[in-house]
């Protein structure tokens, strides 16, 4: 099971979206075995799952 270990939101407002693109933020992943993996997910995701830091990832 990955667990998120960290959320990053590296977009600042210093880029301009493209029209109907939403804002991204990059997510670290962690498993059992202390593996490690990067995913980038629309921030909206995040909240309409209502997924945190310590949350399970949905698979």
């Amino acid at each position: 099971m990955w667990k998120i270990k960290q959320i990053y939101d590296g977009d600042y407002g210093c880029e301009e979206l493209l029209p109907g693109q939403k804002p991204k933020v990059s997510v670290t992943l962690i498993n059992e075995e202390g593996i490690e993996k990067f995913v980038s997910v629309e921030d909206e995701f995040l909240d309409d799952n209502g997924l945190n830091v310590g949350s399970s990832w949905p698979e």
